[in-house]
């Protein structure tokens, strides 16, 4: 079978069969089953309009079908907009209502099923405009983004092949592994200027040109899905919401580098994830898309969705490869690369969830288009998972060298303040890349978000975490919150890393209790260097990243805890002043005989008083106090 029967005989006729049963269609409620969602209660959402719409008589199609007019129910993956979840569209009208309940869905049933009239409540109201808006698309977080590889993201059904192929799924591939050479592929997407989104932006024409190259009997790919940053679900949400996607992408890749097999791997904490790619696995290879002359073709590839342990460190290539074969997922040394000697000592092409997710869509639109997104050396979208004290958080997707100020003013809609205010100068800092990112401020507002301009300043990408901070973060804590996730998942492997970081974290810990000196951070700051030469993998080599990084823009908060042990913002609690309420106390002096350094001072009877120059934060006299009339400044 050539490619165009392939496509005559089976993509063809899924699409027409498909547009037909969607022409039956009365109304289309897609309802929102990403992670996000399912954890508010979309399910409870689903059910709710299943056991409603019967009980109408009004006939509902769980799978779409070629009988009669119906109302077909459907789940999607994430949307992007958690926050207010749980969200649901209705067609037509692309009808947009938010944090949907079950007790929301008569109301629903009888007022735009039956009278075709809104829910007014149940529609966003815009924080810019402050207008409700009927649909998604009118809402200005979706507005101002480019949303490419999250495109189909939330609108199909990712449990169902073959809306993904209404969509024209599978057609690059079938071109792909029919018309093209190995050669013609590598040097498309070398073209392309496609850079991998994992966090190294490595071009990834090149890596694969790499592995093309390499001489082997068999040779493997491997869609790394182990995504563990604190804070990141990009690759979880793609998968989750276009399985299809991803699948295609890794045949095309599999097609240019003369692989046979193929890996996704994904961590177990990733349940929803796992099975819809295996179920998608499945499907595609009942189809004949996957498994011995796909597509219509000579070329033949399998593949096989593995579940990881939850290991952090499994991010890094050759500790994956590990994992993979059974093996304690601990790193080895490079080179050989993968590439050259991977999995079962093959050439193995390993990419993440979104670079693959990319390819589709690339050889879709073609490098004209591609290649006018994003920034010169930086081409194409990134997703980023906004989180923090913003107005508004959630899975986002913009064109390389968008700036900071457009994404945390007109897609975030402003930092928050304590009160509940919104300022951009709120914004104290943002930490980009996670545990392996660096850390942006106020200077950085304008600056395009790209691989080059961010390493030039000591950040990264990294895999897409965006956390925005107001001025009430103290930035010790949050490096010392990131020093103890990666000090955690080390997998012991280097002494620097295994030791260095346990070391650093510990004058994190002397710090925010008030016992640093000033040669603290001089010692931070040394041991750090030496922790980024010495150890073996990305993991020990960017764990001091976000130290270093809020040390340089925040010096003078750091020598405040350090010098006058005070923490500006409040949030160490050995740093904060304490005193005695009088309107409290009971001049009991229960608090007088434990303080060890008598900084409390005051006669019986009557209310005491704490000295805070005497004071050492022992804090000793909180628990003693009966009245509780002791308490931080």
């Amino acid at each position: 079978m050539n490619n165009q029967s392939f496509i005559d005989s089976t993509l063809n006729v899924i699409q027409a069969e498909y547009e037909k049963q969607i022409q039956l269609l009365t109304h289309r409620i897609t309802i929102c089953a990403g992670t996000g969602c399912v954890a508010n209660g979309s399910l409870k959402v689903f059910d709710a309009f299943r056991t409603q719409l019967n009980q109408r008589q009004l006939l509902v199609s769980l799978i779409l079908k070629d009988e009669q007019r119906s109302t077909y129910l459907s789940k999607s993956g994430c949307q992007g907009f958690c926050q207010i979840g749980p969200l649901i569209t209705i067609d037509p009208g692309n009808i947009f209502y938010t944090a949907v309940s079950e007790n929301d869905v008569d109301e629903i049933i009888e007022k735009t099923i039956l009278k075709g009239e809104f829910v007014d409540r149940l529609l966003y109201k815009d924080a810019f405009t402050g207008q409700r808006c009927t649909c998604a698309h009118d809402i200005t977080f979706y507005k101002k983004q480019q949303r490419f590889v999250l495109e189909k993201c939330g609108k199909i059904n990712p449990d169902d092949i073959r809306e993904y192929i209404y969509h024209e799924g599978y057609r690059a591939a079938a071109k792909a592994c029919q018309e093209l050479s190995d050669i013609e592929i590598c040097s498309f997407i070398l073209e392309s200027g496609l850079r991998g989104r994992g966090g190294g932006g490595f071009p990834t024409g090149l890596k694969w040109e790499l592995t093309r190259k390499q001489v082997s009997d068999n040779k493997f790919i491997i869609c790394n899905g182990d995504e563990g940053d604190p804070g990141a679900f990009m690759d979880r949400s793609v998968m989750e919401g276009n399985p299809h996607g991803v699948i295609e992408g890794i045949i095309i890749a599999s097609k240019a580098i003369g692989a046979q097999e193929g890996y996704v791997y994904v961590r177990a904490e990733y349940p929803l994830a796992v099975r819809r790619m295996k179920k998608a696995v499945e499907d595609a290879r009942k189809l004949g898309i996957l498994g011995q002359h796909i597509l219509g073709s000579d070329h033949s590839f399998d593949l096989i969705v593995m579940e990881g342990a939850g290991a952090f460190v499994c991010g890094e290539e050759t500790a994956l490869i590990a994992s993979i074969e059974g093996n304690r997922g601990i790193p080895s040394p490079k080179p050989p690369f993968p590439a050259e000697s991977g999995l079962s000592g093959k050439p193995t092409l390993i990419n993440n969830v979104e670079t693959f997710a990319a390819i589709p869509l690339i050889f879709n639109c073609g490098l004209e288009f591609y290649n006018a997104l994003g920034s010169e050396k930086s081409k194409g979208t990134k997703t980023f998972a906004l989180t923090g004290h913003v107005v508004n958080t959630g899975l986002i997707e913009v064109p390389f060298g968008t700036t900071l100020r457009h994404i945390i003013n007109d897609i975030a809609g402003g930092v928050t303040n304590e009160d509940g205010s919104v300022s951009i100068d709120a914004l104290k800092a943002v930490q980009i890349g996670g545990p392996s990112g660096g850390c942006l401020t106020h200077e950085h507002l304008d600056m395009p978000l790209d691989f080059d301009s961010l390493k030039s300043i000591g950040a990264m990408v990294g895999s897409g975490g965006l956390v925005v901070m107001n001025q009430s973060t103290c930035m010790v804590s949050m490096a010392r919150f990131f020093m103890q996730f990666t000090q955690n998942e080390s997998c012991g492997k280097c002494v620097l890393c295994r030791e260095g970081t346990r070391q650093m974290l510990e004058l994190l810990d002397d710090i925010v209790s008030g016992q640093a000196t000033p040669r603290t951070l001089l010692i931070m700051e040394e041991l750090a260097v030496a922790i980024q030469k010495g150890s073996l993998c990305g993991l020990g080599k960017t764990a001091p990243n976000p130290v270093l990084s809020m040390m340089k823009q925040f010096r003078e908060e750091y020598e405040e805890h350090v010098i006058h042990k005070h923490c500006p913002t409040g949030q160490c609690v050995a740093l904060v002043p304490l005193k005695i309420d009088p309107d409290m106390c009971k001049g009991c002096s229960a608090c007088l005989h434990v303080c060890p350094v008598n900084a409390i001072s005051g006669s019986k009877g009557k209310p005491y008083q704490i000295d805070i120059n005497l004071c050492i934060k022992c804090r000793a006299c909180i628990p003693i106090c009966k009245f509780k009339a002791i308490k931080g400044a």
